[in-house]
């Protein structure tokens, strides 16, 4: 404690119990206690890169062993797991300073002196100095010897339980390096497995510059000549593909690395690899598979798997890679991306929001690129991924743009996709939206009355299918200038002449006595009647209001248990139409009859079948169909139609 001058004034150091405060390391900044063995081998790999950097000055310092390489020892027998290195080695002061002294990070300290010296190329996995104590995660006891690199240097022994003190003594070590020995806990004994430790090494530090050698017990020989022994096997790829030269890499390697990424037995459709310099330094892979992923909607689906200086961090990073790219498949390798102190979760940065706005960017080019040169390719990876991709024109509006130009729709005008280019450049003239139409399937929707006038004009209609194609298109709005319009909606803004403006004023007119009466049956039912200009094969059809939502999404929702509350449609009539007109006369000569009622309710029954939504009461209406068709049958018997003409006895052959 020190005093200022002023009395009321004083200055006090944090005092910290170390024993809680080594327990809140060791138990509450890991998730998963197997992140211990790369934090162990992260170490191990800082130690080399150190020596390695040393080296180049300091040739004898590689005297005694010149390999470069990461040993990881299990023992059965005395129930421990040894994780050892070649390395740069720590002496009696820096195994009290480095492991005695918790946050402290020789790695750190070292690029901090190299960068004093102008020395800024150094890339180190260490910066907490808190993975050493992961070890206890799964050690009671961690035994750590070592000798620093250099002539006549001695080795030294680090031992400590985690329970707030250590021991250092002297110890023996034929060479250079450090050994981390862990005394594993009794529930701890996986560690131990040969497949298990293999697996960790290949998910978390398979890329690792150096090699990492397992030793394995191998038995050779049948019988009485049976022999088991134990070797050492290099078990990581430790070259990282990424980082090499595009020029370097040859197309089959490309496919090879993909293949031993994802497990996935197909070739990529496509891949960018990029590196970019500058303010955030980091190199990225990405892949567009062929076909889905089993966990392409998972919630822990793999995707872009992250990197820090070649150690694996994670497979899911949303922070880098948004969702609606979750296909994507790669790698992205950084070396200054800001992490917690656990190196398991992103923090928000700067840097960050720069990689994931390459990474986007980078993405949206492939696709581009695949789609030009490759259409064929891209038909395939829409049919594949197109429905996540429009997640985009919901979610992330910035990008619409370069969406919008991928998006690919069947259409009236022929089989097959098509893009929305394709359709702006196919336009009538004078028409001034692009048309769609959204349902169910091809075949609910593509003898739709809502899009008779559309035919009739000639106007191709977007046949949109998928349940996100509604909120794609609300997201979207417009394309090249030309906005998006829903057939199903009340007011499509058809171009008319004066003559059929004024033609249509003067059916609605005329019709406003059945439209009236129509508004007044379906009143719990429909918003509006109104006489229709988009009709001209059908009698009646349902549309939909500003601020109402197509059937085939209101049925998508219910089902999902998101139900909302319906919004009422307006029921437009075909002026022109027979039944139209015969119901017209028939109101005229009795407006309170009741079969008038009956087959108004008849008309908006079938209505609600041809925009795709259910019956309130199927029975009524069977009822109503099964009396209408009785009454047309009974005329049909009472005017039966006119015999048709026997055909002429042929000829009789001549004798």
């Amino acid at each position: 404690m020190t005093v200022d001058a002023s009395p009321q004034r004083e200055t006090h150091a944090f005092q910290a119990e170390i024993n809680q405060l080594l327990s809140l390391v060791i138990n509450s900044l890991y998730s998963h206690k197997e992140i211990f063995l790369r934090e162990l081998v992260s170490n191990a790999s800082d130690a080399l890169d150190r020596l390695r950097f040393r080296a180049i000055t300091e040739p004898e310092l590689l005297a005694d062993a010149p390999e470069l390489e990461l040993r990881i020892i299990p023992d059965a027998e005395k129930n421990t797991l040894t994780i050892e290195d070649t390395g740069v080695g720590m002496s009696h002061d820096e195994l009290v300073k480095n492991l005695g002294t918790i946050a402290h990070s020789g790695s750190r300290e070292f690029i901090q002196a190299m960068t004093q010296r102008g020395q800024k190329d150094m890339q180190l996995i260490g910066q907490f100095g808190v993975g050493f104590y992961s070890a206890y995660l799964v050690a009671d006891r961690v035994e750590v010897i070592s000798r620093a690199a250099g002539k006549d240097s001695q080795a030294w022994k680090w031992t400590s339980e985690a329970h707030g003190t250590f021991t250092v003594e002297p110890a023996e070590r034929a060479a250079r390096g450090t050994s981390v020995i862990l005394h594993l806990k009794e529930d701890q004994k996986e560690f131990l497995d040969e497949w298990r430790v293999r697996s960790l090494i290949t998910q978390y530090s398979d890329y690792v510059g150096h090699p990492i050698k397992l030793q394995v017990t191998k038995t050779t020989g049948t019988g009485d000549d049976a022999k088991t022994e134990s070797a050492l096997e290099v078990v990581n790829k430790a070259s990282a593909l990424w980082q090499r030269a595009k020029s370097d890499i040859t197309e089959e390697q490309y496919q090879e690395f993909y293949k031993h990424l994802t497990h996935d037995w197909e070739k990529p459709l496509a891949w960018t690899h990029f590196k970019a310099d500058g303010n955030q330094q980091f190199t990225g892979l990405l892949f567009l598979p062929k076909n889905p992923p089993f966990d392409l909607n998972a919630q822990q689906q793999r995707g872009v798997r992250l990197f820090v200086k070649r150690v694996f961090i994670m497979d899911r990073c949303e922070e880098l890679v948004p969702q609606w790219l979750r296909f994507v498949r790669g790698v992205i390798d950084s070396d200054d991306l800001p992490l917690n102190v656990s190196r398991e979760l992103l923090q928000d940065s700067q840097v960050v929001r720069a990689i994931r706005k390459h990474v986007v960017k980078k993405s949206l080019d492939l696709l581009e690129k695949l789609a030009k040169d490759k259409p064929e390719d891209y038909t395939t990876f829409w049919k594949a991924f197109g429905t996540v991709l429009k997640e985009a024109l919901a979610t992330e509006a910035e990008h619409k743009d370069k969406v919008g130009g991928l998006l690919r729709y069947e259409s009236s005008r022929d089989e097959g996709l098509t893009s929305l280019a394709d359709y702006v450049s196919r336009m009538k003239e004078g028409q001034e939206a692009l048309y769609y139409i959204y349902g169910e399937s091809r075949k609910a929707v593509e003898d739709s009355p809502h899009l008779e006038a559309l035919k009739q004009r000639g106007y191709e209609v977007l046949f949109m299918t998928d349940p996100v194609d509604e909120w794609a298109a609300q997201g979207l709005r417009e394309f090249q200038g030309k906005p998006l319009v829903s057939a199903l909606q009340a007011d499509l803004k058809l171009q008319s002449t004066d003559e059929q403006k004024k033609e249509h004023e003067e059916k609605s007119e005329g019709l406003k006595g059945l439209t009236s009466r129509m508004k007044d049956v379906l009143q719990d039912s429909v918003r509006e009647v109104r006489v229709s200009d988009r009709l001209t094969d059908s009698p009646v059809c349902l549309v939909v209001p500003e601020g109402g939502s197509p059937a085939y999404l209101e049925r998508l929702l219910q089902q999902r248990g998101k139900g909302m509350p319906r919004v009422k449609r307006i029921l437009e009539v075909n002026p022109k139409h027979p039944v139209i007109e015969h119901l017209k006369t028939l109101h005229a000569q009795d407006p309170a009859q009741a079969q008038v009622a009956e087959w108004i309710e008849l008309l908006h029954d079938q209505a609600l079948l041809t925009e795709g939504s259910t019956i309130s009461d199927p029975n009524r209406f069977a009822r109503r169909l099964t009396t209408l068709l009785t009454q047309v049958a009974g005329q049909a018997v009472k005017a039966p139609m006119p015999d048709a003409p026997k055909p002429e006895a042929p000829a009789q052959a001549a004798s």
